[in-house]
């Protein structure tokens, strides 16, 4: 334990953010560097050590959160960053992505605010990387075997970096112009700067994994093309396809996907566009859909000048304190005020888009709205509540429906699915298609990143021992777990 009466002496204290008004002027990070330095230690002897840890089921890696809470504290980088690298090979990623699904399991938590396992993390992972600690690992001995993984996210990365090390010859094929998946185009680069994208695909280029981009599966290569160069297939391309508004006035010019809106955002900091083809600058911005994906909508609107930005949810405001049928341990539903949220904009919740409105010109313009509430299992509109608000670009932000059948991958492979549009697979990440294994929001649906993660991980060794007759890498989950994340 680090501190027997560290969860008694020292409050929680999170990462400082950087004014709003110099924030929203740039799109670095919205932490004040080097502000969590002179707290973690304290911030970790608040971990009481449990004889049960909680947090390790909150958190579906299982990461060893004590272990390396009690390094931290003793201020042994070295040590805390070989803990954490132990059940995670992407903790800077995690560190500032995740919602922290271990915090709401976090003992402490029951009647006190938990550890600030988040910061904590990302702490030993910052200094591991500015002290030389993180080196690729490349294999001792090849296998002789090859595995192509489609889609670059956190699954794919992780089940290559994997598979790499166990000695295999590894290709991620990506069909964007980057390596990163929604990590590159779909996570504003104030919430992750992509810098901490490049220097993984460093390492594992060195440990001797490919990377091969603007490769479609399905149209650039047929699928049995693929099967017939590599021993195995790992299918990690997401859950890409967007949940669509099907209203009146859909078809206006000015709504967008979220996915649409995003990506062009990114590129611009990536140095392909000077100023991105659809910018909310000098508009009323109307984002649909009230998580996180939303907030980065509000976000990138507030730093490319919107006139106003307003975010709507069907669903009733979270409540600001565990609900009742929510109990500790579970990962509780709260209304959470992001950093986006606190540079500005409206939140509207219980309201429901009935149509939207357009100019001569065909531009969106006014999106119509009525309260709602929820009766008998279904959403029932309020007479009297039909109201219009200001609407020049819309962004829909309500979620993803399964992987993307269009480009022909399903079909070629000749993949079973799920009865939610995810590709099915058995307790070992099998597909019905022998040698091809599915990881990630592809097979899972839409989900957190740790689960990307400890899906990749998993499907990395079904992988190996389907290659090899055995496997020494870990599996921290099977297809069917839950854990305490929902």
């Amino acid at each position: 334990m680090a501190d027997p009466k560290g969860f008694l002496t020292s409050d929680r204290e999170v990462a400082a953010t950087r004014p709003v008004g110099e924030r929203v002027k740039d799109w670095n990070e919205v932490y004040v560097p080097g502000s969590l330095l002179p707290i973690i230690s304290k911030q970790a002897s608040r971990c009481m050590d449990c004889g049960i840890p909680f947090c390790h089921n909150g958190c579906p890696l299982g990461n060893l959160i004590p272990e390396w809470n009690d390094y931290a504290y003793r201020e042994d980088w070295s040590e805390a960053s070989e803990r954490l690298h132990a059940t995670n090979n992407f903790p800077e990623f995690t560190g500032r992505l995740c919602p922290a699904p271990c915090e709401a399991a976090c003992v402490l938590g029951i009647n006190q605010a938990p550890v600030t396992i988040k910061n904590v993390e990302v702490t030993i992972i910052d200094k591991a990387w500015e002290s030389g600690d993180v080196t690729p690992q490349p294999p001792e001995r090849l296998s002789g075997k090859t595995v192509a993984v489609i889609g670059s996210g956190p699954a794919g990365l992780a089940a290559a970096q994997q598979l790499t090390r166990a000695g295999h010859t590894v290709a991620v094929f990506e069909r964007a112009d980057r390596i990163g998946g929604l990590l590159r185009y779909g996570i504003p680069e104030f919430k992750m700067e992509k810098r901490h994208i490049n220097r993984r695909i460093e390492q594992m280029r060195a440990e001797g994994t490919k990377f091969r981009t603007e490769v479609e599966i399905g149209r650039d290569i047929d699928a049995a093309d693929l099967r017939r160069r590599y021993d195995a297939v790992v299918i990690a391309a997401g859950a890409t396809v967007s949940r669509d508004l099907p209203v009146p006035g859909r078809e206006l010019n000015g709504i967008h996907a979220a996915m649409e809106y995003l990506p062009l955002a990114n590129k611009v900091q990536e140095g392909d566009f000077v100023a991105p083809p659809i910018t909310a600058e000098g508009k009323h911005v109307v984002v649909i859909g009230g998580g996180d994906t939303g907030a980065d909508c509000v976000g990138t609107a507030h730093r490319q000048g919107a006139a106003s930005v307003t975010q709507l949810e069907i669903m009733p405001r979270p409540s600001e304190e565990r609900p009742g049928h929510q109990p500790w341990p579970t990962f509780p539903m709260l209304y959470k005020v992001t950093s986006a949220h606190e540079e500005g904009g409206e939140r509207v919740y219980s309201v429901s888009t009935t149509h939207f409105e357009g100019d001569a010109d065909g531009n969106v313009k006014f999106l119509h709205l009525v309260e709602v509430e929820f009766k008998d299992g279904r959403f029932e509109q309020k007479p009297g509540t039909e109201r219009r608000i200001p609407a020049e670009l819309v962004t829909l932000a309500m979620g993803f429906t399964g992987i993307d059948q269009s480009n022909g991958l399903v079909e070629q492979f000749g993949l079973d699915l799920d009865g939610r549009g995810n590709v099915a697979r058995d307790a070992n990440f099998a597909t019905n298609v022998d040698g091809v294994y599915v990881a990630g929001d592809a097979g899972r649906g839409q989900s957190l990143i740790v689960w990307a993660i400890a899906e990749g991980r998993s499907a990395a060794r079904a992988v190996d021992a389907y290659l090899t007759g055995a496997s020494a890498l870990p599996a921290p989950i099977r297809p069917t777990d839950r854990a305490l994340t929902v």
